[in-house]
């Protein structure tokens, strides 16, 4: 027990907290009116004119309770229970005043372990002396702090489901530090090996050829100027929050295999590639084999009904573009779902290269990926 009270303590804040939402400012706008009519149409209102300001003036609270969700909640405890308690000797009874149970699931979502242990001991203070100035019985003293414990638990929940998300994203990020190490290897140890080559070449050569040796150094110069743009690749990637893969080895024309026939519980797969490939970046190939390939089996595996999915590479002197559509159903079901880490990914690769990505349901029916990526990479 004491290691787990030592843990939450030093438990930090979850990073970037969202400050303010528009759903915030709309739930201020409609719990102002809300708590003036309480107090016009409830006449047995305890200190009317009191609990009306109080409900009104403790709204902004909610604007704070992600940034700063102690202190929200020292303000709330201080004017809903101290303040009556010593006043008028009983607690607050506006309905509308349930809102604050909000404060408590900020607290516990958003607050550091230290502020978590000290604002449930404040929440405990005062149901206990809200229970006490009431004189309630013991079976209505549970009343509040079984919903203490529920509002506290849900907010418990949800981050943990957020830190297991964050946990994974940081798996990934280590799984791809092991691909970059391939990607060194593959890549750029290819170029390295190739201008060494050309080096010995030339100067085998310099003395009886001195074209070939001039040939040899333009050819070295290209290798060179292809082996920095793949370094330059991969340190954008190391330096990125969410890096996406960029594994060499598949290319465009690899995209040919994922095409296949249609059955009872699949849709037929129609690959379509146009336009001049020749002199294309690994980098960048790779890049379409992996943008059609996540994008073909996320029609595969989510659009329902589909009968077909179209790919379509087509290439001209400045960018290669990567259309991916299928005729299935749900598109909208699709957008409503959390983006996943295939999405992520696609939309990564193709930044990392100076491209776009961009995925989500047509008009009628059906969903598209469309990628734009520039023939040479990206802009160094």
């Amino acid at each position: 027990m004491p290691g787990l009270i030592r843990s939450l303590w030093y438990e930090p804040r979850p990073p970037d907290p969202p400050s303010r939402v528009w759903r915030d400012w709309a739930l201020v706008g409609v719990l102002a009116p809300l708590a003036v009519l309480e107090g016009v149409l409830r006449p047995d209102l305890p200190m009317r004119p009191f609990a009306v300001a109080v409900a009104v003036g403790l709204l902004p609270t909610l604007l704070w309770r992600r940034t700063r969700p102690l202190d929200m909640l020292v303000i709330c405890f201080a004017v809903t229970s101290l303040v009556p308690i010593l006043v008028a000797g009983a607690t607050l009874d506006a309905y509308t005043l349930a809102y604050v149970l909000i404060l408590p699931y900020a607290l516990v979502r958003w607050g550091s372990g230290r502020e978590i242990v000290t604002g449930l001991a404040i929440m405990l203070a005062g149901a206990c002396l809200s229970v006490l100035a009431d004189h309630a019985a013991p079976a209505d003293a549970v009343g509040p702090f079984a919903v203490m414990l529920a509002i506290t638990s849900l907010g418990g929940a949800l981050r943990y489901r957020a830190g297991a998300r964050m946990r994974e994203l940081d798996q990934v990020r280590l799984l791809m530090r092991e691909q970059l190490a391939r990607d060194l290897h593959d890549t750029v140890a290819h170029h390295v090996s190739a201008m060494a080559i050309r080096a010995q070449a030339g100067l085998a050569t310099a003395a009886s050829r001195p074209d070939a040796a001039a040939e040899a150094l333009r050819v070295i110069e290209a290798e060179a100027a292809r082996a920095l743009d793949e370094m330059r690749a991969i340190v954008r990637v190391l330096r990125r929050d969410q890096p996406a893969e960029l594994t060499p080895g598949r290319r465009i024309a690899d995209i040919e295999l994922l095409a296949g026939r249609g059955g009872s519980h699949r849709p037929a797969v129609e690959v379509e590639i146009s336009g001049d490939l020749d002199g294309l970046p690994p980098s960048v190939e790779s890049a379409v084999y992996r943008i059609a390939q996540e994008s073909v089996t996320n029609a595969l595996r989510h659009a329902r009904h589909a009968t077909r999915v179209e790919v379509r590479v087509a290439a001209d002197d400045a960018a290669v573009r990567l259309c991916v559509r299928d005729d299935g159903d749900g598109g909208s079901a699709r957008t409503a779902e959390p983006p996943g880490y295939g999405i992520i990914g696609m939309v990564e690769r193709a930044n990392l290269l100076g491209g776009t990505c961009a995925a989500g349901p047509d008009r009628d029916r059906g969903w598209t990926v469309t990628a734009v990526l520039p023939r040479a990479g990206a802009a160094t």
